[in-house]
C-alpha cells in the first residue's frame, strides 16, 4: 500500500520536474526547442488534470505562451493558442482562468486578426479566444 503510494507520488514529481523543464525551454531562443516544449505542454495538459501544479505556475506559463504568441511564426503562434485554449480549461471558470484570458485576449485577437499571420495560427488563436471566452469570460459581452 505504501510502497505504491510513494512510487505514485516519484512519478507525479517527475512529471512535475518535466514538465518544469518544458516551460523552462518555452524561453529558449530556438524556435525548434520552443515548438517541442509546446507539444510537450499540450500532451500533458490534455491527458491529466495539473490545476494544483498550474495555478502556481499559470503567470510564468502565460508569460511564456505571450512571448510564443508576440514572436513566434505559424506553427509555434498555433501550439502557443493550443496551450494557452488547455490551460484555461484546467485553470476553469474561477478568477485565475478569468485572469489568464484577459491578459492573453488581446494579443489573441490581434493574430486572429492579423493577415500576415499563417491560416494556422489564426484558426488556434479563433478557437482560444472562443473557448477561453466560453469558460473564462466573466463580462457577457
Amino acid at each position: 500500500g505504501s510502497e505504491a503510494a510513494g512510487e505514485q507520488g516519484q512519478e507525479e514529481e517527475e512529471a512535475e520536474d518535466r514538465l518544469k523543464e518544458h516551460m523552462d525551454h518555452l524561453l529558449q531562443k530556438s524556435a525548434k526547442t520552443r515548438q517541442a516544449a509546446l507539444q510537450s505542454l499540450r500532451l500533458a495538459l490534455s491527458s491529466k488534470t495539473l490545476s494544483e501544479f498550474l495555478l502556481e505556475r499559470r503567470l510564468t506559463l502565460t508569460d511564456s505562451l505571450e512571448k510564443c504568441l508576440k514572436k513566434g511564426k505559424g506553427e509555434e503562434q498555433a501550439l502557443a493558442g493550443t496551450v494557452l485554449t488547455l490551460l484555461c480549461l484546467q485553470m476553469g471558470s474561477g478568477p485565475e482562468g478569468e485572469e489568464v484570458f484577459r491578459s492573453l485576449k488581446p494579443l489573441l485577437v490581434s493574430v486572429l486578426t492579423d493577415g500576415t499571420a499563417s491560416p494556422a495560427a489564426r484558426q488556434s488563436c479563433a478557437m482560444a479566444l472562443g473557448m477561453c471566452c466560453y469558460i473564462a469570460a466573466a463580462d457577457f459581452e
